[in-house]
């Protein structure tokens, strides 16, 4: 007995959507991946799809990381190695990783690093230095700013 609640799509139906999903915003192969797995597809299927929107250029890695770097940073002000650690994750290579973090010029980089310790050491309400000290740290390694900037930052503002 088949399951009536699965809904089965042909392949061009598949494509359209897909193209769709692609085109709304940038998206990496594995994002595409877990898309099409939604989908009863054969892997067949999914296989041509994927070379569709990479032929037809919906589908570019390169440009996906460019884009995830610069929207992170700018919007959520992620560090590089958030940032990094992130584009890893969605097996993006090390080549388009290091082409992305170009996107970031590093005077605008530091200038929002700054920016954000300083907001940051100012809204936090403990009293204790070591503790307010250790809440900083912990905020901004989080988001992904580097060691070596974090301490010296904290250094500076203590």
């Amino acid at each position: 007995m088949k399951d009536r609640n699965i809904a089965y799509i042909g392949v061009t139906e598949a494509t359209k959507k897909m193209e769709r999903y692609c085109a709304y915003q940038e998206r990496c192969h594995k994002d595409v991946e877990d898309k099409l797995k939604t989908m009863s597809l054969i892997p067949e299927a999914k296989e041509k799809i994927i070379l569709h929107l990479l032929d037809h250029n919906f589908l570019n890695e390169e440009r996906f990381a460019q884009s995830f770097a610069r929207g992170k940073f700018r919007i959520k002000k992620w560090g590089k190695q958030r940032i990094i650690r992130e584009l890893k994750y969605r097996k993006i290579s090390a080549y388009n990783i290091k082409t992305a973090l170009k996107e970031i010029p590093e005077k605008e980089y530091l200038e929002t690093f700054h920016e954000l310790a300083e907001k940051k050491m100012t809204s936090i309400s403990e009293q204790d230095l070591y503790k307010k000290k250790k809440k900083l740290i912990d905020y901004l390694l989080y988001r992904g700013w580097e060691n070596q900037l974090v301490f010296e930052k904290v250094k500076e503002l203590s």
